[in-house]
């Protein structure tokens, strides 16, 4: 295995000869994993075992980096340090101008984001001042907001999943995070190429092939089958024709289309709501899910037809009146995300020409709209077409 670089990805981890399904490519010894063990045998230790509350794991993990970090030339992990990304793109990192860009439901979560990392550096403040013996310089600037970030979005964008067992010294959320140098270098795609996972018997974190991979090819590995909002809001990155993209319908445009004389809505929402049935609600590649034409079926029943309810939700066709309206309000809603899509799309181009500062903010902003604007317009052909035997 060798580095490689691309424009799409960055850097990577391409393979020298050509590899055959299950080969192990990469085999990392434990003690070659940056893990809360690490920090406890570390100086930070002491610190950690006298601190109360209890610091949390990714507090220890977080501290560490910011410390080593701060140490240069005199860290053991500086060659490590030296090739992580001096900054991310993950939301809580962008501009507000640039999250308010969004689509609303990326936008709430961003914004979560931000609070949950703030309240994360403002509960931290009394640990960092513990540590002031450790350091000639005030922990204040050490242990500043922007440092804390970088080393939160380092562990929550490059960490790998690795259990530990549960230890008096740490509260009692999960410890799972393993940063792996070197192996973190492996970047993401849906069509995964191998599999990683931490071997309890050699106790080395292993990488081995799902599929052949040629020579000189970049090797990937998969995050997990995330949508395209999902991977910007935990990675900071939006993957070209992901197949596991798709654009949410909020409970508010589900409505939109239909007619507000229904004396029947509050009790179908209320239906919806019962079954769960009214979030996930999304436009895919393949046109909408089924989620979102069964919750439209359900809104869509006559007064007359409102008992069968139950066997919308288990599937079953009602009536041709039934198919037809719901595809009809589908197309609508796909037709109105379009014309938002492109709308925002303008937006964006213009404040590329006015913000020139935040242009690669914008960019990855600009390249998921038109992921999603791409999805609609596959949508819409497809609602076309499931509409044809009612025309």
């Amino acid at each position: 295995m060798g580095l490689s670089h691309s424009s799409g990805t960055g850097r990577g981890l391409m393979s020298k000869t050509s590899l055959r399904e299950g080969q192990m490519i990469i085999s990392l010894p434990e003690s070659c994993l940056l893990t809360t063990d690490t920090v406890i045998r570390s100086y930070l230790g002491t610190y950690i075992a006298k601190c109360q509350p209890p610091p949390s794991p990714l507090l220890a993990l977080c501290t560490f980096l910011v410390s080593e970090k701060h140490a240069g030339d005199q860290s053991l992990w500086k060659p490590y340090l030296d090739i992580l990304p001096k900054a991310y793109t993950c939301p809580v990192c962008l501009e507000p101008k640039v999250v308010n860009l969004f689509p609303e439901p990326l936008k709430a979560k961003a914004e979560e984001q931000r609070a949950r990392v703030q309240g994360f550096f403002s509960s931290s403040r009394d640990f960092f001042s513990s540590l002031q013996p450790l350091f000639s310089e005030a922990v204040e600037n050490i242990f500043s907001y922007s440092a804390l970030l970088w080393a939160w979005c380092t562990v929550n964008t490059r960490a790998v999943y690795m259990k530990h067992g549960q230890r008096k010294c740490f509260s009692p959320e999960p410890d799972t995070y393993a940063l792996a140098p070197y192996l973190d270098l492996l970047n993401h795609s849906p069509d995964v190429q191998v599999k990683a996972s931490f071997n309890e018997k050699t106790r080395c974190y292993e990488v081995r092939t799902a599929s052949g991979c040629r020579k000189h090819e970049q090797v990937f590995i998969c995050y997990g089958p995330h949508d395209n909002q999902r991977l910007l809001l935990e990675y900071g990155f939006v993957s070209i024709q992901n197949p596991h993209a798709c654009v949410y319908v909020s409970a508010e445009l589900l409505v939109k289309y239909l007619p507000s004389t229904d004396k029947q809505m509050n009790k179908k929402i209320s239906i919806l709501k019962d079954h769960d049935f009214i979030e996930n609600l999304t436009f895919g590649w393949d046109g909408p899910s089924w989620r979102l034409l069964t919750a439209l079926k359900l809104l869509c029943l006559e007064a007359e037809e409102f008992t069968c309810w139950k066997k919308i939700l288990l599937g079953d066709i009602i009536s041709d009146t039934n198919e037809k309206r719901s595809l009809v309000i589908a197309q609508k809603i796909c037709h109105y995300f379009i014309e938002e899509t492109n709308a925002m799309l303008q937006k964006v181009s213009h404040m590329k020409d006015e913000e020139v500062a935040l242009i690669n903010q914008l960019t990855l902003v600009e390249t998921l709209w038109t992921e999603e604007l791409k999805i609609l317009q596959a949508s819409d052909e497809i609602l076309n077409s499931l509409q044809m035997p009612f025309r």
